[in-house]
Formats: structure tokens, C-alpha cells, sequence
């Protein structure tokens, strides 16, 4: 007789794991875009957009690199059901948030994007901060091994 019990998850839990990954591994992407980018591409950006990426220090880079990496491990921790997943997308919720803030501390970002250039990074801690969230809920109904 098998006695192992099998722990019930919602259909959704796999749509928002998948989703996740994808999510991550696109800004994974544009991380890769960021660091990579060249002087022709450079040239190609909007005047606004040079400028901040020439005011951007290295570190902040760093805070972006670890914010998408605990990403992307995060997300495929929720996709393989596994508990580690938490601290990971802790750790990117608040990487993108040091990131951020960083970013308009030490750069002309707000001055030259003003508010409208506040959407996507409002959007990126509402995103990362549901899934830490949800991968808290998932672990605490026993949904993560």
C-alpha cells in the first residue's frame, strides 16, 4: 500500500511558475543587453537613455545581475516545487529594489524620465515582490519540498 501523500496544487501554480521563469529569464536578457552593449548601440538609444547609462556605476549592474540571476534560480526552484525557492526570490525582490533606488540616487534618471519613467521599475518590485510572496504562501501549504 502506498501511503505517500500527495500534496494538492492549484492548476494556477504552474501557469505562475512558468510565468515566472519566463519573466525572469527576459530580464535575464536584458541584463545581458545592458552590460554587453556596445558603442554603436549605445549611439542608437534616445539622448535621455545615453545619459543615464553613462551616469549607471558598475555596482549597479552588480545589483542588477543579482537581482535577475536569484531571479531566474528562484523561478525554476518554483517550477521544481522546491523550498529554496523563497530566499531566492527574496533575494531578487530586493535586489530590485537596491537596484532601483540606486539608480535614481546616483543618476539623472528621474530628472531627464520624470514620473512616466517610474512605471517599469514600479512594475518590477510589484512583480517580484507577488512572486516572493506567493513562493511564502506555496511553501507554508506545503506545496514546496
Amino acid at each position: 500500500m502506498n501511503t505517500t501523500n500527495t500534496i494538492l496544487r492549484p492548476t494556477s501554480y504552474m501557469v505562475i511558475a512558468v510565468a515566472a521563469l519566463l519573466w525572469n529569464l527576459i530580464g535575464l536578457a536584458m541584463f545581458i543587453l545592458q552590460v554587453r552593449m556596445t558603442p554603436e548601440t549605445l549611439a542608437a538609444l534616445p539622448p535621455e537613455q545615453q545619459a543615464i547609462h553613462a551616469a549607471t556605476p558598475s555596482w549597479i549592474n552588480v545589483l542588477f545581475g543579482i537581482a535577475v540571476i536569484a531571479g531566474v534560480l528562484g523561478s525554476l526552484g518554483l517550477l521544481l516545487k522546491k523550498r529554496w525557492s523563497v530566499p531566492l526570490l527574496l533575494l531578487s525582490m530586493l535586489g530590485v529594489i537596491a537596484q532601483l533606488l540606486a539608480a535614481y540616487a546616483v543618476t539623472p534618471a528621474f530628472a531627464l524620465t520624470g514620473f512616466g519613467g517610474l512605471v517599469l521599475p514600479i512594475v518590477l518590485v510589484l512583480i517580484s515582490g507577488f512572486l516572493w510572496l506567493y513562493a511564502r504562501k506555496a511553501a507554508k501549504r506545503g506545496w514546496l519540498a
